[in-house]
């Protein structure tokens, strides 16, 4: 009974998550449009509303082209990596006190292994297809990868250090219920440097180097076609989503909020993380992307000095505090 409440589990958690990848989308499109003076999808359903599904269908049935000279077990494999490694990221994120698959006591960690794993997706695409555009879109994300996990991990050391565990449902309950309890403002520092790398770790602009579709046609996936090319978005915007849960998490509270909603406890958890989301469109939509030099000075330079002044400052706190 338990292993089927389990499954049923999961399978409510993945309806969900694709729900949300489809108008995540949409979301965007919609976004980015009214942003520029346009209107965005307008066809397909009530403003729109069904042009998610329709390129979902169009994705389904068009013809999955392999390159002859692929290294086809690798091609074939490299864009599932990116997407189960997102997917199970998911399974440690509470959305609210109870609604977690795996409340694991080093839920955190695992998320950082996960979307390390995610990483070898890419880079995997980019060597597998082949091609000289598609190596060097994986290439870049190799050392884009390795560059801004490092600042990525540094910035929750912090936050680590004040709730005292790598649990996520803790931090969120040492947060507590109140605005100004959030760790947003002890942690104002290592909230920047997360933000910045949580854009370069989910290859969003002004970091999305790895694709480039000005330099390199589209990076690491120029030679994928039909559903494949459509996995690799499907795990972009599911990281995406995991990096905003994270940020949530961490920074905003989690599932707390000004008032309790009992009828729908991820209320303000969700709200939270669309508000995420929300600034990775916004962004998209105003800012150009970094020269590859900036994005490693900004890497190395800024955001690794910042992290570990964090760390001190934090560390001095706890000693002055306690």
């Amino acid at each position: 009974m338990q292993i089927l409440t389990i499954i049923l589990q999961i399978a409510i958690l993945l309806v969900i998550v694709l729900l949300h990848v489809a108008y995540a989308t949409y979301f965007e499109r919609k976004i980015i449009g009214h942003m520029q003076v346009r209107m965005g999808p307008m066809l397909v359903g009530y403003h729109g509303l069904l042009q998610p599904i329709a390129d979902g269908i169009k994705s389904f049935f068009k013809e999955d082209v392999i390159p002859a000279q692929a290294d086809k077990p690798l091609f074939l494999f490299a864009p599932v990596i990116c997407l189960v490694t997102m997917l199970t990221s998911l399974a440690v994120i509470p959305f609210a006190k109870g609604w977690v698959l795996a409340d694991i006591n080093i839920g955190l960690l695992f998320i950082f292994a996960m979307s390390s794993l995610a990483s070898y997706g890419v880079i995997l695409a980019g060597w597998a297809s082949n091609s000289k555009y598609t190596f060097l879109g994986g290439l870049r994300s190799m050392a884009q990868v390795i560059s801004y996990e490092i600042p990525l991990g540094l910035s929750l050391v912090g936050v680590m250090m004040l709730s005292g565990s790598l649990n996520l449902t803790t931090i969120v309950t040492s947060q507590g219920n109140s605005f100004s309890s959030m760790y947003l403002f002890p942690q104002i520092i290592g909230f920047f440097v997360f933000f910045i790398a949580m854009l370069a770790e989910t290859n969003r602009v002004p970091f999305d180097l790895p694709e480039a579709e000005t330099e390199l046609v589209s990076g690491y996936i120029t030679e994928y076609s039909g559903m494949r090319y459509a996995l690799f978005f499907m795990a972009e915007y599911i990281g995406m989503m995991v990096m905003a849960s994270i940020g949530t998490i961490c920074f905003l509270g989690g599932w707390n909020g000004p008032f309790e909603i009992p009828f729908f406890p991820p209320f303000w958890f969700i709200l939270k993380v669309y508000g995420f989301i929300f600034f990775f469109i916004w962004i998209r939509a105003t800012l150009p992307r970094y020269r590859y030099d900036q994005l490693m000075e900004l890497g190395w330079k800024l955001l690794i000095p910042l992290a570990l002044l964090n760390i001190l400052l934090t560390g001095l706190f706890k000693i002055l505090v306690h």
